[in-house]
């Protein structure tokens, strides 16, 4: 079974919080819906054979990650992630500029939507912006080539705050919002 999807999503989602937050040598608790999880170890697995996949999963990442504990109630599964862990992508996870420079332009008050979508297209020509029709989202944005990352980027403006959700591929088109790009 590959299990780099799922390892690189943990790493992906610990540095941003650590980009946000700041390096703690800390436990922290990821939570991922059974159908995130199927896509993510392409399989198709129900929540009996996913918690069988997640615990080939643990002894797998334990020697690089520390131990890592899994729990579901339904079909929402937690991971509580060790401190190893989150030393381990401390030390060890690249760098990402964009990311760094994003949150950083974000957590600021009175940041236009202009100078948001202008820092995507510091990083690449190949910027995508699409203007959500409906739902709970103002744009989505998103590299096409997948360069600096491949999340969708959800974008709404709430009174001069930017708010954001990052989401994979897959997981964005869930949402099936209608849009216009512009």
């Amino acid at each position: 079974m590959d299990f780099s999807r799922l390892e690189k999503n943990i790493c992906d989602v610990v540095k941003e919080e650590q980009i946000k937050l700041g390096y703690q040598k800390e436990k922290i608790y990821l939570y991922y819906p059974l159908h995130s999880l199927n896509r993510l170890l392409k399989v198709q697995a129900d929540i009996s054979e996913m918690l069988s996949l997640l615990e080939c999963f643990r002894k797998k990442a334990a020697p690089k990650f520390g131990e890592i504990e899994v729990s579901n109630k339904g079909e929402r599964f937690c991971f509580l992630l060790p401190q190893e862990l989150a030393e381990y992508v401390y030390k060890n996870y690249e760098e990402n500029p964009f990311l760094e420079e994003f949150i950083s332009l974000i957590s600021k008050h009175g940041i236009s939507m202009d100078e948001v979508l202008e820092l995507f297209s510091k990083y690449s020509d190949c910027v995508v912006i699409e203007k959500k029709l409906g739902g709970e989202f103002d744009y989505l944005v998103y590299f096409e080539d997948g360069k600096p990352d491949d999340f969708r980027y959800c974008l709404t403006d709430e009174g001069g705050h930017i708010i954001y959700h990052r989401f994979t591929i897959e997981d964005y088109e869930d949402f099936n919002f209608s849009s216009k790009k512009i």
